[in-house]
């Protein structure tokens, strides 16, 4: 069996401040300029992961081509001077204390790119989320245009007797520590050792027999347009490749944290809709008449005239959400409307209040189901669920060559 999940060369930053190297996933704080006028502050004229992204939050204001640019040059600069060291063939064990103390274990190590589909079903490796292609391409010239790649992926093996990652906390004292840092602007702690050898041989062999007992090993989490761009380039690369080649290549893996979904730090937070300029009637008409009734999931309505719930049948949760927001999608282009995706219960039901709104607040999903729908050859709508709060996210850190030495 192919091993889907490796150790890595790892790179890691040498003599400079880990707190101003590691930055936020670039997606998270979308909407929130201030927090990346704060980040951009703090770094001054450091060495930053932040000089090796592109924010989202400015993706409407700036030249594509020079952003690339700098990445470029800023990962160059780097290497040239020495910035940066190699933890060869190596996994990074991963402790990160969250924002609410509880610590979430995860691996570094990187993946099998030809085991991977992201709009497809027959891989050990499988997106949770359907795949925007309008999102690959900046992504893709990124990828092209760089020497290194640093992740904020964050995938979920289905483990639930914890035999892959669980083991290493008890040796975790005799492990090399690489890091062991604040993360800036209150996302926590974390802290990285070094996964090597027998150990790392022992981690392997776990995961090969995850692999046969389970079906799918691997279901990504956060990160999964940044995968699914290193896989689009991986696919045009390989054309002009040699037999060898195809296999060495560095291209062909891509470096993401495995987290079991089974961790307890590990939480999925439904995502709520409240839609806006329809009559909150109307909808709920078409949401009764459309959804099948049941009373397997509960889709609970908040307006401004009341509450109420709509008994919804499913196989799985998946499914349920999927009806949900097929509905919205051909309901709203007759009327106009619009869908905000909103985090909180509270929040939501506070926003459907007004006028011409109806709030539709999701069950949150088992962690369970993350596997059970995917493993059924199926994947969520977007906004379905996020994986803890923003802050929680994962910073940019470990680094890898995606380009032959």
């Amino acid at each position: 069996m192919r091993d889907v999940f490796t150790p890595a060369d790892i790179m890691l930053p040498a003599g400079v401040s880990f707190e101003k190297w590691s930055v936020i996933a670039c997606d998270q704080f979308s909407s929130q300029r201030d927090y990346w006028e704060r980040v951009r502050g703090s770094v001054g004229s450091e060495p930053s992961t932040l000089n090796m992204i592109i924010p989202e939050a400015y993706l409407d204001q700036v030249d594509l081509n020079d952003e690339i640019n700098k990445i470029s040059r800023s990962m160059d600069d780097y290497l040239e001077r020495g910035l940066m060291r190699r933890v060869e063939d190596s996994f990074v064990y991963v402790e990160r204390t969250l924002t609410d103390g509880r610590v979430r274990r995860g691996l570094v190590g990187a993946v099998d790119l030809d085991e991977y589909v992201f709009s497809g079903f027959d891989a050990a490796i499988l997106a949770s989320e359907g795949t925007v292609l309008e999102r690959l391409p900046v992504r893709i010239r990124v990828r092209k245009a760089v020497k290194l790649e640093t992740p904020h992926i964050i995938t979920f093996i289905n483990d639930m007797d914890k035999t892959v990652i669980e083991p290493l906390k008890d040796i975790a004292d005799s492990l090399p520590l690489l890091y062991d840092f604040d993360l800036m602007e209150g996302g926590g702690h974390i802290m990285g050792r070094r996964v090597s050898g027998r150990d790392a041989g022992m981690v392997m062999a776990a995961m090969r027999k995850l692999h046969e007992e389970n079906g799918p090993l691997i279901v990504i989490g956060d990160g999964n347009h940044s995968l699914a761009a290193a896989k689009a380039y991986w696919d045009e690369l390989k054309l002009g490749l040699g037999g060898d080649e195809v296999i060495r290549h560095p291209a062909r893996r891509a470096l993401v944290e495995v987290n079991n979904v089974y961790d307890p730090a590990i939480s999925f937070e439904a995502i709520h809709r409240v839609v806006f300029g329809v009559e909150p009637g109307e909808l709920l008409g078409a949401l009764e008449r459309e959804l099948p009734p049941g009373g397997d999931y509960e889709l609970h309505w908040v307006s401004g005239s009341g509450r109420g719930v709509i008994g919804v049948k499913a196989k799985r949760i998946g499914d349920m959400l999927s009806a949900v927001q097929a509905i919205l999608d051909g309901f709203l282009p007759g009327y106009g409307g619009y869908i905000d995706y909103v985090h909180g219960e509270d929040a939501a039901a506070g926003l459907a209040m007004g006028d011409r709104r109806l709030g539709l607040l999701l069950p949150k999903m088992d962690k369970s189901e993350l596997f059970d729908t995917v493993g059924a050859k199926g994947v969520f709508p977007k906004k379905s669920f996020s994986v803890g709060h923003a802050r929680d996210k994962r910073y940019y850190l470990e680094c890898r060559r995606i380009v032959s030495d």
